[in-house]
């Protein structure tokens, strides 16, 4: 089925190349002619979106009492973001990387889960409410109580889950009588899972998040769009257009929406099918609006990808052997993936192994000098 919607785009593509070529070419020649201070400006903002990412990431896990040096989580992030975007199963990677990240740096499996989580749903508001600040600017809602309900709905969801976590005992009862209600289904008893249950919740009180944190978090996830919105007006700009904010604004929340659905990766073909229609309704010409999405893409796409592949190919390509959830030996003895000298083989010694490879190793004295005692 994905592959036949696939070869439907690919085809609906294939004669919109043919119907608009001499639109294409216009505006291939308009982003020869762009104005590169406005290209840099859209890189600054693809940035500067990249960073509220990672504050984001920052502000949640220190609630939890998981502290992050900000270079370290900008880097996970812009690796992260290279994996979602350019690989097929893009977001399920990314997710895992992410995560895996989190328990390296000492978050427990339910804090960086609960992250991970926590972060999607105040972007996916962040991003609703851009929406609806431009449709509401374009005068598209012509009942303002909807809009107004609707704003409503996502303050009370934010306070709910800012509510949950800070105190994660309020939901006690409510999760002992799920248990016991699909105990009751499976014909187990009813206090099945309700150990692990009781688990969690400890864990999650480990967050500490203040409506002051999770405010400090929304304003991250907003800035994230206003940044990236900017970057497509300053493309559009860049491309000699004159668009409107709203109908701009409208245009990048229904593409960010269609391109989140994993049908190719980083959206493609998707974004720019919907990108394109929009900018011409905001008031630019074909031609500039073509120029604009393929000044967008190559900056918010492509450019930041770029960037998140070196930083993974440098940082994060040797740490594959590095198993966060693995337990120390007996002891207290640092697992080998943790071995102080990453070049050295380190041998854990195996229960019941004869003593004689020992003595065979100990017969070659490289400092026949020394005690054995004064041996590292």
């Amino acid at each position: 089925m994905r592959w036949l919607l696939v070869g439907v785009a690919v085809s609906v593509l294939a004669v919109e190349v043919v119907l608009v070529w001499d639109q294409l070419a216009k505006a291939w020649r308009s982003l020869l002619s762009a104005n590169w201070w406005w290209v840099l400006a859209a890189a600054f903002a693809a940035l500067a979106s990249m960073h509220s990412f990672a504050q984001i990431q920052r502000t949640l896990l220190k609630s939890a009492g998981v502290v992050v040096r900000q270079w370290r989580s900008e880097a996970a992030f812009y690796a992260g973001n290279a994996l979602s975007t350019t690989m097929p199963g893009g977001p399920v990677l990314s997710a895992t990387f992410v995560y895996r990240q989190q328990r390296l740096w000492g978050a427990s499996p339910m804090v960086a889960s609960w992250q991970l989580v926590m972060s999607g749903v105040l972007q996916v508001v962040g991003l609703a409410l851009i929406g609806l600040a431009g449709a509401f600017l374009l005068g598209a809602s012509k009942n303002p109580l909807s809009l107004i309900f609707t704003l409503g709905g996502f303050l009370a969801l934010l306070v709910l889950a800012q509510s949950v976590a800070a105190n994660p005992q309020q939901i006690d009862g409510i999760g002992v009588r799920v248990l016991s209600w699909i105990n009751s289904l499976l014909g187990k008893p009813a206090d099945t899972g309700l150990t692990k249950w009781r688990e969690i919740l400890c864990q999650l009180e480990s967050v500490s998040m203040s409506r002051r944190t999770l405010g400090t978090a929304f304003s991250w996830s907003v800035f994230n769009w206003v940044a990236d919105v900017a970057c497509l007006a300053f493309a559009a700009y860049a491309a000699g257009g004159k668009p409107s904010l709203a109908g701009l604004t409208v245009a990048y929340a229904a593409a960010r929406a269609v391109g989140s659905i994993p049908l190719m990766p980083g959206g493609l073909l998707v974004v720019e099918a919907v990108l394109v229609p929009g900018l011409v309704s905001s008031g630019m010409t074909l031609a500039s609006a073509i120029s604009a999405m393929l000044i967008y893409r190559l900056v918010s796409w492509i450019f930041i990808s770029s960037i998140g592949w070196v930083v993974f190919f440098f940082l994060f390509r040797t740490e594959s052997a590095i198993d966060p959830d693995a337990a120390p030996e007996a002891g207290g003895a640092t697992p080998a993936e943790f071995s102080p000298d990453p070049e050295a083989p380190y041998d854990p010694e195996t229960p019941g192994a004869p003593e004689t490879t020992v003595a065979a190793e100990t017969t070659h004295d490289p400092e026949p000098g020394r005690d054995s005692e004064d041996r590292p």
